[in-house]
């Protein structure tokens, strides 16, 4: 990765793994408030703590006392992590990871992430989210291929109706086929290595488990 990868520490769960280790490799980092925490898990010291720091505690703030800080409101129009990625992208971002977007203790939060990941895409930013045991991509029309373990599973969670998804390299492959909103079909399949995917008109994110082989 180049230096314009910055990685977004958010507040959700985060297992340092290989994968996950290599995938941070030569990136920058922004803190979002409690997301701080992260920073010890992966060994780093972030370019930037934002936030209103309602979820961060005395012995976290003296910890890395040396980041710089944007202090917010907590009666701010924007949560920690969007003012993250705005801080970000006004370095010069051209890649964006979300560590600790997947999972915690806020369902509205992580949902949220991958609203927010879909509309990333749509605005031209290359981005994802891990748990470190979880992923998460943007899947807009066109082509795009995820380099996963053969045997590990992943979803399809569609946004809208999805029309002409294609998918290849997976236990139960799709051509040119239409996903009506709500539907599960795209839940549980089986990568046979990196899966490519296309679509025609739609949005949907792919959630993948990289470490997860229960399907195969």
């Amino acid at each position: 990765m180049t230096g314009s990868t910055y990685t977004i520490l958010l507040g959700g769960a985060l297992t340092l793994t290989e994968r996950l280790a290599a995938q941070l490799t030569g990136s920058r980092f922004i803190a979002a408030d409690g997301g701080m925490r992260h920073a010890k898990t992966l060994g780093v010291v972030p370019d930037l703590w934002v936030g209103d720091f309602d979820s961060t505690d005395e012995a976290l703030l003296a910890a890395f006392a040396q980041v710089p800080r944007e202090n917010y409101s907590a009666a701010k129009n924007a949560t920690d992590g969007e003012l993250a990625v705005d801080a970000a992208l006004s370095r010069g971002a051209t890649e964006l990871i979300f560590a600790g977007a997947l999972g915690g203790t806020r369902s509205d939060h992580a949902f949220l992430h991958l609203l927010r990941l879909a509309a990333l895409a749509e605005e031209g930013h290359a981005a994802f989210m891990t748990s470190g045991e979880e992923e998460a991509y943007a899947l807009m029309p066109g082509t795009h291929e995820i380099d996963l373990p053969k045997g590990s599973l992943f979803s399809i969670l569609g946004f809208t109706d999805l029309s002409g998804l294609s998918i290849e390299n997976a236990r139960y492959p799709l051509t040119d086929f239409a996903l009506p909103f709500g539907s599960s079909r795209t839940i549980s399949n089986v990568a046979e290595g990196p899966v490519r995917f296309s679509l025609k008109s739609g949005r949907a994110v792919v959630l993948a488990r990289p470490y997860d082989l229960s399907g195969a």
